[in-house]
């Protein structure tokens, strides 16, 4: 602590969560210290945004301002929001500022705590990330391969399934993770958090997770900061245990928001679609502290919604720089019942080279979306003059490709209580060994609901009645 932390003001002015602070002599705490405000509702806190002029800071509160008055007591802490840290957050549910949020006992007195704004490690230190991450997600781990220690993100438009993935790259994980998980709920729904308590609890995964939520109906200072919250608890477990950290985001996308509804409450002109000038260095500042050095990794998967299905919203275009894969959500394909609804075209992935996944990988791939690709062309032909138009070996790619697409869908764990059907996970060879058959004409005459979700081959072979 340095003398900033003896400070004590009074509140000027209160404008919704922006709030003036008034701070005697000329010692004003730093740009992004938090401020501690003796509120008639208990504690609150508050961070430091710009300084007004030589004796004024303005600050956002991160905690409802309501009640808050003129001349109530602040006291300077003399440094960045510190947040708790190490086992003892495992299987806990926190808010922004770090409290308890899922109603359980208090943490121990001397549980470790760190600042929420930190650099990312430096360059030299960081390790590339270049092993193949398994889902058993068919047409994520064929077409959009994750990264181990990589950042991956599912960009879609609303209720086309984003955190439907996200819950169950989630599930598909436990099983094949050893690792620490920790869940950032930006701007989500009260509802969403309690599910995920409950599943997690019920599951037994909460044991090696750590959950941060600053909800929909909190302030925005509140989703604006939780992802740090997140990232500080992971980067403790990287650098301090060397354990390999699972990190899930969502909605990233709330977290941009949140900064635009910061920005013009601080008076900033909005820039360009009316988003904050700083949109660009806000997401750097969260995505460059995702980064693995050596002996540990952080890999993110993160949920990003799409306004109004634009891809080129500049949010979007802004949080997709800085990702190694980038699987994109089709609303038509869901309007189709192809679940998950990943646009094999679209999505990419910088694994996705012969050097990384193999020739015999890539050249599926590649073919796959070739196939599908050709069949997307013909559409329009089929739709005003019938299949019966086409060519033979376009009819027969036409078929292929709509096989594809069904094989690729899948039922998945976490939507068993709604669809009835068991989930299915899929090792990389059983997929790869799937798709091969299906571009060689194996199921040429097999009917094309035989191989809609379906796990492995060998499943849709059964169901078309055919023998191995």
């Amino acid at each position: 602590m340095d003398s900033t932390s003896a400070v004590t003001g009074h509140v000027a002015a209160i404008r919704g969560p922006v709030v003036d602070v008034d701070f005697p002599g000329d010692t004003l705490p730093r740009v992004n210290d938090a401020l501690r405000i003796d509120a008639p509702s208990g504690a609150l806190i508050a961070e430091v945004q710009s300084h007004v002029d030589e004796h004024t800071v303005r600050a956002v509160a991160l905690q409802t301002t309501s009640g808050l008055a003129r001349g109530i007591s602040v006291d300077a802490t003399g440094g960045p929001i510190m947040v708790p840290v190490g086992d003892a957050v495992l299987g806990r549910l926190l808010t922004v500022t770090g409290a308890i949020g899922d109603g359980g006992a208090a943490l121990p007195a001397d549980v470790p705590l760190r600042p929420i704004h930190r650099a990312p490690p430096p360059l030299e230190e960081q390790s590339a990330a270049t092993q193949m991450f398994e889902t058993g997600i068919k047409v994520i781990d064929l077409l959009s391969p994750l990264a181990q220690g990589g950042k991956a993100a599912m960009f879609g438009g609303a209720g086309v399934g984003k955190t439907v993935l996200v819950m169950e790259l989630i599930n598909a994980m436990v099983a094949r993770y050893e690792g620490v998980s920790v869940f950032a709920g930006i701007g989500e729904r009260s509802r969403e958090g309690h599910e995920l308590l409950t599943d997690m609890r019920g599951s037994g995964v909460i044991d090696k997770t750590v959950l941060v939520f600053g909800q929909m109906n909190e302030p925005p200072g509140a989703r604006w900061r939780v992802g740090l919250t997140a990232l500080t608890i992971a980067e403790y477990f990287r650098d301090e245990q060397k354990r390999n950290v699972l990190l899930l985001m969502d909605n990233v996308f709330r977290f941009v928001q949140a900064g635009s509804e910061v920005s013009g409450l601080l008076g900033r002109m909005p820039s360009r679609v009316g988003y904050q000038p700083t949109l660009a260095s806000e997401v750097a500042a969260l995505q460059e502290r995702i980064a693995s050095v050596e002996g540990a990794s952080v890999t993110a998967i993160e949920a990003v919604y799409v306004p109004a299905d634009d891809f080129t919203d500049p949010a979007v275009t802004a949080i997709s720089s800085h990702l190694d894969s980038n699987i994109l959500l089709s609303r038509s394909m869901a309007a189709e019942g192809m679940y998950p609804a990943i646009d094999p075209l679209a999505s990419t992935s910088i694994l996705l080279d012969p050097l990384v996944v193999g020739e015999q990988h890539y050249a599926l791939a590649q073919t796959v979306r070739e196939t599908i690709a050709h069949y997307r062309e013909l559409q329009d032909i089929i739709s005003l003059l019938g299949m019966e138009e086409l060519s033979q070996e376009d009819r027969l790619a036409v078929g292929r490709a709509r096989r594809l697409q069904r094989f690729l869908t899948q039922p998945f764990v976490v939507t068993q209580a709604f669809t009835g059907q068991p989930g299915r996970s899929v090792a990389l060879a059983d997929t790869l060994k799937g798709i091969a058959a299906i571009l060689a004409g194996e199921s040429d005459d097999w009917p094309e609901s035989a191989l809609y979700m379906v796990g492995d081959i060998e499943e849709a072979r059964g169901k078309a009645g055919k023998k191995p």
